[in-house]
């Protein structure tokens, strides 16, 4: 019995009635896709904007305790009001805050800016509340600037004063390179001039530094004198006196006390030099640098950039100096390049696993009648094909769209493409399955690919729309964790949703084309349906679903089972936040304690690099000393500048001798360099987070804080997994108190201030003005010569000017005691907070460690609490914070997900029944994603959590296609029992067809590091859901709508 045409629009039909109009849009689609792809902007990670602003105050003199309470806490009450306020971090050292303000993930990218001029101005309000003689607040907000290319620039026999002209010649001409936002330099030691002269020698001769100030600062003032009005002309008049060379400074008379005259080059030595200490210095495998750092401008592609710089690089090669070279440092384009054609391969490789599946699967057939093996099967590459050309269409028009939508190709949306490959394939596999189907039922190729859209294309378009809103999570996540993957919405949706259009109005074209009508067609719609599931594969699965609906609640019991077993197994999977992504690079910060001079942090970094250049398999060591590396890398995390601290980047030769470096390094620095806190660590993926394992200890007290954190460090070094406990605030510092004797500092008229100035010309030098030389300002700083400010004992030797003109020794009226006070001072929402860290060891995740610790430390803080310390507190921060941000974004949108998901059910199934069976059908996979990550031993990280959310997804669409089918069949008046167990048998080929191409898409992606966990949870959990789809489904089908047997199965 023929089945006639249903009335109302198909668009299949209409397809193959506008041939010319079909066979127009494919070809131009496909063109405009290939030029889109060759559009798409490339880069390593994608955009994300950088909520995070740094404000900077000084206040000289003060110490940290002083610095927190009168600058620090002022302005973090300021920043409190802004909008979106989110953390309010900060440390206060002696003479220095630093507040790291981060705002609401949730804030938009486009107010980020807004919010930032809001700072600006409410910190611009309440300046006049700060302590007199703070110097600020200084504002640092342009963290997302990637200096993806460093060079560095070496020049052998050049003063450093050279070498920054070199560099800065060399910036102007890479800023002329198409695409550059910004060329940052690195490690330039700032020009100063040094007037050194000898406090004995001027006490001696009855002058004091005081006076010498007072007469440089006035000699060099730049002021107006006025301006002459003529009758016809205004003539300025300027007073000349200025240095303008080093050789007037020298000559500058200074005035005794007797009125006699002495030149200031008699008195002491002046030379131009660098400052000392230097606050950052750049080496590149030993030698000095300066370090230049390329940034891209935004939207701007990677690998287009490497290819102009090196052209541009080559040009200014040939322009500099005999001994001048620019090393290339860091090299992103080169690393994306390798990143997206490793990406383009897999993508590739998906492809060809997925043509395999398309051309087996759909064209395998047995040939009748007896034969040899090897031509036993025959194959017609017809329908494969057409699923061929399919793929190819759907990439090219998703290409399309993410150039439309400014989504460039980049780890995420690569990452993603893959993932909707092996899913975009089902549609075109459905459509393309039931027009064969309907060919050896004997109608004619037109009839077929109609049949096709009146049965599959609404089932089709509701499990499509179901796949798409297992990504809807992602969508609609407001956090950085949610903006950074957002693409693996934006693309899996875009391709799916243009999968199903292909599957309508492309396929059945391509169909009708290709397609040719099976030799063995019979006559009898019944003979061919018999003869196609009566085979012995078929005739074994019906007996299986048979035997799981007659026992349909021990089959239920079992799939409760294996659900439950996959929920305790996730318990036993290790959690992980982001994997180390697979650059080269290996990080090695070094940290001194507290309060070390810059002199000893040089050296010891000097003997590291040394020692790393040494190692077998090490290309090149980078050495930032006094800071942390500039963001070469979008997920890294900064270290501020600060002079005990030094940031390696090390750069072997391949991953192979990264892997054994990672595992060696750290045991060597601490057995080689034990005065150091030496750190090892790759580039991470996913937003940045300091350390595995990190808990906050909390509380009003500094001083009892530190005690408690104590306690948390010994609970932390008491487990096994943990590695190099330490925390944020350091180790105290040396200060050396000045008591001054009040009573006598009066009577001979010295003041506290008189002092400190005293002091400080002595031991750092006094800037007195500036030197002016071109376009550059020059400071000039009056100080001791080196034998006089090296020891401590110096302080024996420092004069203080009286209110008579005469100096007296500084120890006459101030004893100096030797003292510790804290050497830096971190605050959390304007609490004092003492964060402890802790590395793991190998192959554990933080955030297992961090499971193992909780209990005890939450045993400390309930101790602390029934010991009436109420106000102390213990938190959970670094990854694990981060990661459960990330995850709450996420969990936020799974109710709109659900709601749209069920809605979308009952549109198709029309059944609040049949719509809660498909929906429970859902999360029937956890067993196989359970079973997969423990058997492959993967961890559970953020990216698989999205795989899982949007495998339910995937499970309810091959339910759906599978219920409906049943309804279907009931509906033709086909007895229940029946129609259970034969629409089991008929979907089986396209639910195993569908899974198996989503399954085996996969593979290639299972390598990766990113994306390995998510693929490997994606396929564990399809697997097995298939099986319990096809077979307790059923079963489920039956208890729930209460099919009774017919008598004879019994």
């Amino acid at each position: 019995m023929r089945t006639e045409p249903k009335a109302g629009f198909n668009l299949s039909k209409w397809a193959l009635d506008h041939p010319a109009l079909t066979r127009y849009l494919m070809l131009v689609l496909m063109l405009l896709g290939v030029f889109a792809f060759f559009n798409l902007g490339q880069d390593e990670d994608p955009p994300f904007t950088f909520r995070v602003m740094v404000v900077r105050a000084y206040w000289p003199g003060a110490t940290a305790q002083q610095v927190a309470e009168q600058v620090t806490d002022k302005l973090e009450r300021t920043l409190q009001e802004v909008p979106y306020a989110d953390k309010i971090r900060s440390y206060s050292k002696p003479g220095e805050a630093q507040i790291i303000f981060q705002i609401k993930d949730y804030s938009k990218p486009a107010e980020v800016a807004n919010v930032w001029y809001t700072v600006r101005k409410k910190i611009g309000d309440m300046r006049g509340t700060l302590p007199a003689g703070v110097v600020g607040p200084f504002f640092v907000d342009d963290f997302g600037d990637v200096y993806g290319v460093i060079y560095a620039l070496q020049a052998d026999g050049f003063s450093p004063a050279e070498v920054k002209k070199f560099a800065d010649d060399v910036r102007q001409k890479i800023l002329r390179v198409q695409d550059v936002a910004k060329v940052e330099l690195f490690g330039v030691q700032d020009e100063k001039v040094f007037i050194e002269i000898s406090q004995k020698k001027l006490a001696s001769m009855g002058l004091d530094m005081g006076a010498i100030i007072a007469q440089l600062s006035q000699q060099n003032a730049v002021e107006s004198a006025g301006t002459l009005n003529l009758p016809k002309d205004a003539v300025q008049l300027r007073v000349n006196g200025q240095f303008n060379s080093l050789d007037a400074l020298r000559q500058m008379p200074i005035r005794g006390v007797s009125g006699q005259q002495i030149k200031l080059g008699d008195l002491g030595t002046i030379r131009q030099d660098y400052i000392d200490p230097p606050l950052v210095k750049v080496r590149h495998n030993g030698d000095d640098v300066i370090g230049l750092g390329v940034s891209m401008a935004k939207g701007g592609d990677i690998i287009e950039l490497g290819k102009a710089l090196k052209v541009s690089i080559a040009g200014i090669e040939k322009t500099l100096p005999a001994g001048v070279r620019l090393i290339q440092v860091q090299d992103q384009p080169k690393a994306v390049s390798s990143s997206v054609n490793e990406f383009l391969k897999t993508l590739v490789e998906a492809v060809g696993i997925v043509l395999a599946v398309s051309f087996l699967a759909l064209g395998l057939h047995k040939r009748p009648g007896i034969h040899p093996l090897w031509r036993r099967w025959t194959l017609d590459i017809r329908p494969g094909l057409v699923v061929g050309i399919t793929i190819p269409l759907v990439l090219a028009v998703t290409f399309l769209a993410m150039d439309y939508f400014h989504i460039g190709l980049h780890k995420i949306s690569l990452g993603s493409l893959i993932i909707a490959l092996g899913l975009l394939v089902d549609d075109a596999i459905i459509a393309v399955e039931m027009m064969v189907r309907k060919m050896e039922e004997g109608y004619d190729k037109v009839r077929a690919a109609t049949f096709a859209y009146e049965l599959t294309a609404m089932p089709m378009l509701t499990g499509t729309l179901i796949t798409a809103a297992g990504f809807l999570p992602i969508g609609l996540a407001k956090s950085m964790t949610g903006e950074y993957t957002f693409a693996i919405f934006a693309v899996t949706v875009i391709a799916l949703l243009i999968s199903w259009v292909a599957s309508v109005y492309f396929v059945p074209y391509l169909g009708t084309l290709l397609l040719k009508t099976p030799p063995h067609v019979v006559s009898s719609e019944d003979a061919v349906a018999h003869e196609m599931f009566d085979t012995p594969f078929y005739q074994a699965f019906r007996r299986a679903v048979t035997w799981c609906v007659v026992h349909k609640w021990k089959t239920i019991a079992i799939t409760l089972l294996l659900f439950v077993l996959g929920i305790l197994g996730m318990g036993k999977v290790q959690q992980q936040f982001f994997p180390d992504s697979s650059r080269p690079e290996i990080m090695v910060d070094l940290w001194l304690p507290e309060g070390s001079s810059f002199v000893a942090t040089e050296e010891v970094s000097r003997r590291i690099e040394k020692r790393l250049m040494d190692e077998q398999g090490v290309t090149s060591v980078s050495t930032w000393v006094g800071s942390g590396v500039p963001r070469f890398y979008l997920p890294l995390d900064q270290v501020f500048p600060q002079s005990n601290v030094s940031q390696l980047i090390v750069l072997p030769k391949d991953l192979k001798v990264r892997e054994s470096l990672r595992v060696k390094l750290p045991a060597l620095l601490a057995s080689e360099f034990p005065e150091v806190r030496g750190r090892v660590k790759l580039l991470p993926n996913g937003p940045p987070v300091p350390y595995p394992v990190q808990f906050r200890v909390v509380g009003a007290d500094p001083l009892a804080l530190r005690l408690k954190s104590d306690e948390v460090k010994a609970a932390m070094r008491g487990n096994a997994n943990t590695r190099g406990v330490n925390d944020n605030w350091n180790e105290s510092v040396k200060v050396i108190r000045l008591e001054v004797d009040q009573a006598k500092a009066r009577a001979l008229g010295v003041t506290s201030q008189s002092i400190a100035q005293a002091s400080k010309t002595m031991s750092s030098g006094s800037t007195v003005g500036q030197y002016r030389d071109g376009d550059k300002l020059i400071d000039i700083v009056l100080r001791q010569p080196l034998s006089e400010r090296d020891a401590i004992t110096d302080l024996a030797g420092a004069y203080v000017p009286t209110a008579s003109g005469k100096s007296i020794p500084l120890l006459q009226i101030a004893k100096p005691v030797f003292n510790w006070e804290p050497g830096v001072m971190w605050r959390e929402g304007r609490n004092y907070a003492i964060t402890v860290n802790a590395n793991v060891v190998e192959g554990i995740q933080g955030a297992t460690v961090t499971q193992q610790l909780l209990p005890e430390l939450k045993k400390l803080e309930a101790k602390w609490h029934d010991a009436g310390q109420g106000d102390y507190r213990i938190e959970v921060a670094g990854a694990v914070e981060e990661s459960s941000k990330g995850s709450a974004s996420i969990a936020a949108g799974i109710p709109l997900m659900l709601f749209v998901t069920f809605t979308l059910l009952m549109l198709q199934l029309q059944s609040f029944s049949r719509a809660m069976l498909v929906f429970m059908t859902g999360p029937l996979g956890m067993a196989g994603v359970a079973g997969a990550l423990l058997v492959l031993d993967r961890p559970f990280g953020f990216v698989a959590l999205l795989g899982v959310i949007a495998l339910m997804g995937m499970i309810q669409r091959n339910s759906v296609i599978l219920i409906d089918q049943i309804e279907q069949d009931r509906a033709a008046g086909v007895p229940a029992w029946e129609a259970i167990v034969e629409s089991a048998v008929r979907r089986l080929r396209p639910i195993v067809l569908t899974a198996a191409a989503a399954v085996l898409a996969m593979i290639p992606l299972s390598r990766s590091v990113f994306w390995g966990p998510m693929a490997v949870a994606i396929m564990g959990g399809l697997i097995v859901a298939t099986a319990l789809t096809l077979l307790a489904l059923p079963a489920m089908y039956a208890a729930w709508f209460k099919v009774a047997p017919p008598p004879k199965s019994v």
